[in-house]
């Protein structure tokens, strides 16, 4: 498989035990494994979860690399730039709905970690509850630098430009219609295969991302565990100075290491990275009436101990036809305990006429009132209800339980539109009542 100018291998299968070695014999197995792992590597586990969690939900992984974490000094308190965490100082939980055109062409120089900007939290990072909404835009790779975030596992949703995340367990080229997930702290440098990037990250605190259950479904809808793509084991052996910056209880922090974090040579287990292509999606939908709930849109879920109200739900609304009849086509006007932050990659959103473009976003606190504005209700309450194929389309929603804290930032922005509101601004009556 190729991105770019680099030839990557995958592996199959969301959740499996996987295992990948770069070395032959650098994976040692069984009883017959020696006291020592070969070709003087280091032996180092990685625990996503509590030891004694179910084995369902039990989440490690075994590397065997150059140099052991271990091996850096302290990490100090750098600036936060325009990363925010939950709880916020500053910011604000509002009703009001909120959207924001694409974000301003960046400025050179700015990598992953200088490119990203907080638009929204809820829960609280210490508490491993709720999420964070990030926005990147980054015109340069990071080389002698090196990120890892402690607080969450981190879900890209790239929107222009394709990225290549170099990571402690292999390489993940992730395009435009793809995403990937990097598990939490899990060490990562994000390249550039384009001159610039932008997309948008969800920070989940919560339980890891898996598969919903698909229940009346049955077993053959939404996606598919066989689609998502596990990166090969692949190393950096690189002496020098390089910088580590990590996230750990909200902000920034940084220490310098004399080797690449990125060297492990061979791993085996089910915490580490991961990507999965929009279009092996099966969408269901309708051949009756009303429109179905955004949870059959579900690609993947971080769950809560309380049934059916997730940390969050990340879902898609790619190309696929509409079929219902006797009903109303775009999403229906609607009122919800759970709160919605939605992003555009391409094309149109179908109930959104004008003003929601790629590299725009939308949030839709919980019971914010919103659905079609006034040009999509007019052309939808007088289509032919014949079979539609929508193309040339894909937005995302992260759907979370909790309402969301906008950042101060993000209020500020020169980029977010003022007169939302008025996308409903003329609807108006149409109730006539027979006549006595």
């Amino acid at each position: 498989m190729t991105a770019g100018s680099v030839d990557l291998d995958y592996l199959h299968g969301f959740g499996n035990e996987h295992h990948s070695e770069a070395i032959e014999g650098a994976l040692p197995w069984g009883q017959n494994s020696p006291q020592r792992a070969p070709y003087g590597l280091y032996a180092e586990q990685h625990s996503a979860t509590a030891f004694t969690e179910p084995r369902g939900i039990n989440r490690r992984t075994w590397t065997y690399r150059i140099m052991p974490s271990a091996a850096h000094p302290a990490f100090r308190r750098i600036d936060d730039g325009n990363w925010a965490s939950a709880p916020l100082t500053g910011g604000l939980v509002t009703p009001n709905r909120l959207r924001w055109d694409p974000q301003p062409v960046p400025t050179a120089g700015r990598d992953f970690v200088d490119g990203v900007t907080t638009y929204a939290v809820n829960g609280d990072v210490l508490s491993r509850t709720g999420i964070a909404v990030h926005l990147y835009a980054i015109t340069e790779s990071m080389t002698d630098r090196y990120f890892v975030n402690a607080d969450g596992e981190m879900l890209f949703v790239p929107q222009d430009g394709e990225l290549l995340l170099c990571t402690e367990f292999g390489r993940l080229a992730v395009a435009p219609g793809e995403i990937a997930v990097v598990g939490r702290a899990v060490r990562f440098r994000v390249e550039l295969l384009d001159a610039a990037a932008t997309g948008y990250v969800c920070e989940n605190y919560g339980a890891a991302f898996e598969l919903p259950e698909l229940g009346p479904i049955g077993a053959n809808g939404l996606a598919h565990a066989r689609d998502f793509l596990y990166p090969t084991a692949w190393y950096e052996d690189r002496v020098g100075t390089f910088e580590l910056v990590q996230k750990f209880g909200g902000h920034l922090w940084a220490t310098e290491l004399g080797h690449s974090p990125l060297d492990v040579v061979a791993w085996h287990g089910t915490h580490g990275a991961y990507k999965y292509d929009i279009s092996r999606f099966n969408v269901m939908t309708t051949g009756g009436w009303d429109h179905p709930d955004p949870s059959i849109f579900t690609v993947l879920t971080s769950a809560t101990p309380i049934p059916g109200q997730a940390n969050v739900d990340f879902a898609v609304f790619p190309e696929r036809w509409v079929v219902g009849e006797h009903t109303f086509r775009p999403p229906h006007f609607h009122r919800n305990v759970m709160t919605e932050f939605m992003g555009l990659v391409r094309g149109r959103h179908d109930s959104k006429a004008e003003g929601f473009v790629p590299g725009g976003a939308s949030l839709h606190n919980q019971w914010g009132a919103h659905g079609p504005d006034l040009e999509t209700f007019e052309l939808a309450s007088a289509a032919e209800l014949a079979p539609v194929k929508l193309e040339n389309t894909m937005s995302f929603m992260f759907e979370t339980r909790l309402p969301l804290a906008v950042t101060d930032t993000a209020l500020a922005a020169a980029h977010r539109q003022p007169d939302y509101d008025s996308s409903w601004s003329g609807l108006a009556r149409r109730f006539a009542p027979p006549s006595p």
